[in-house]
């Protein structure tokens, strides 16, 4: 086990971080709920509608949205009042050290690295929401010692990424890459040597989660027969077979195509050694992570016709912001892979669909409201998942405690002491690793007793960080 990450300790009055609301008017003397009973939100036909649970201090939340994040994310957390600043672009680290400070909430993609040094320099940050599948580019064992859940969407792009993958392979095999190129040069260049139908080829599926079974069906219904390897037993989708190791997939197969995440496992997981396993004339295809892929091996195996082309999406090094430069500054193999013959080259572009944007910026930035809002960590990849039923509109007087902690014995014992003066309707906690995190409804707490108990629950000797809902 890892030793612990130092996290620099928010100072006393502001050890514990409040999450901020749409609503920042005072609480005042009177009922906690009594400014929100008209923001109640109806869902189904419930007779006892759920509030909205608001912050027991005021500030505004502020949310910092990079790469180009899809607006209607931006709309829906503007529409419920949060202060968002939006950028087509990524940040470097020292950009984000500098501002990072000032914002509750960050959504990126996968060009903004959110390093151990980046997290140290948050002491605001409460949720971090990675609006793509991958999380890689977090740290996530420094963000949950802090107490920061991170979201994702693991899903949303699948279809996207799947027909892709399509495209390329018939590109590929027909080569019209190379003949649309050709063209846009002036030269006419009709020929079918080399080119193929993909009809009654084998696809080879490298991980068949979400994406690699879409992927399964799609190339069945072009005819292709189809095998997949997985770390796991699957069952398949259609007539797809799965086969015992990833040399066996690769000795049959005429497309080899990876969806597998990026680990210490997967890194360089295709280099000199699977790429001679492959069939001769076979092409690999890339749309994963950059790392999984050894690049300079690939370059060689294309070279000598071992494989007669690739498409790759992604890279272990890529630009930050469109325009900039794809060279040797990044890779230094980038304008050798540039010149091969049949190779396609693409932006990461994987889940670059309108639908697939759209999908994901919802599911991320609902994740991302229900956390702030309500401290639903349902969907994190790096923190326990604890939720609890809505309070309703006519508990007024109900505070909800959510609270990290340490992962240690007697914490527990600790804050129910704190809570035993009150009526504690419904609690649960749950751990992963070094950290837990408990969530508690509490009845009939008066406004005077928030910041006392708020106070008390902090003191605790585990305490990472604790908000206060009401």
């Amino acid at each position: 086990m890892t030793s612990a990450i130092e996290i620099p300790r928010r100072a006393a009055t502001q050890e514990v971080t409040v999450s901020l609301s749409p609503t920042t008017s005072p609480i005042g003397e009177r009922a906690i709920h009594s400014r929100i009973r008209k923001a109640s939100i109806p869902i189904g036909m419930a007779i006892r509608q759920p509030t909205v649970l608001h912050p027991v201090e005021n500030e505004d939340l502020r949310l910092l949205l990079l790469e180009n994040i899809s607006q209607e994310a931006v709309r829906a957390f503007q529409a419920q009042g949060f202060t968002v600043d939006h950028s087509a672009k990524a940040m470097s680290e020292d950009e984000l050290v500098q501002r990072i400070g000032q914002y509750h909430a960050i959504g990126i993609r996968s060009k903004t690295k959110i390093t151990e040094r980046v997290i140290k320099a948050a002491s605001k940050l409460l949720v971090i929401g990675c609006f793509c599948i991958g999380t890689n580019q977090v740290d996530l064992h420094t963000a949950a010692k802090a107490g920061i859940p991170v979201f994702n969407s693991p899903f949303s792009n699948s279809r996207s990424v799947a027909e892709l993958v399509m495209s390329e392979v018939v590109a590929l095999s027909r080569q019209y890459f190379e003949r649309g190129y050709e063209m846009r040069q002036g030269i006419w260049n009709k020929q079918s040597k080399g080119c193929w139908e993909v009809r009654g080829k084998t696809l080879g599926i490298v991980g068949y989660g979400h994406i690699g079974s879409q992927l399964s069906v799609l190339a069945e219904a072009f005819g292709m027969r189809v095998l997949f390897h997985d770390v796991v037993n699957i069952m398949p989708l259609g007539q797809a077979r799965q086969v015992e190791s990833l040399r066996a997939l690769l000795e049959q197969s005429d497309f080899v195509t990876l969806h597998v995440p990026e680990l210490p496992e997967t890194t360089k997981m295709i280099s000199k050694t699977e790429l001679a396993y492959m069939k001769k004339g076979a092409y690999l295809l890339n749309n994963a992570r950059g790392k999984v892929v050894d690049i300079p091996a690939l370059i060689q195996a294309i070279k000598s016709k071992h494989l007669a082309g690739a498409a790759i999406d992604v890279f272990p090094a890529e630009p930050g912001s469109n325009g900039a430069p794809f060279d040797e500054s990044l890779n230094p193999w980038a304008t050798e892979l540039r010149q091969l013959p049949n190779v396609i080259l693409t932006p990461h572009i994987g889940g670059s669909t309108e639908e697939a944007q759209r999908m994901i910026g919802e599911e991320v930035s609902l994740n991302l409201s229900r956390y702030l809002n309500y401290g639903s960590s349902v969907g994190a990849v790096n923190f326990p998942e604890v939720d609890l039923r809505p309070i309703t509109a006519d508990q007024d007087s109900n505070v909800r405690v959510c609270h990290v902690h340490n992962n240690i014995p007697g914490v527990l014992r600790q804050v129910n002491e704190v809570l035993s003066p009150y009526n504690v309707e419904k609690q649960y906690s749950d751990s992963k690793g070094d950290i837990a995190y408990l969530m508690a409804d509490i009845a009939d707490v008066s406004p005077q007793d928030v910041n006392r108990l708020r106070e008390l629950i902090s003191r605790t000797s585990a305490n990472i960080l604790t908000r206060l809902l009401a």
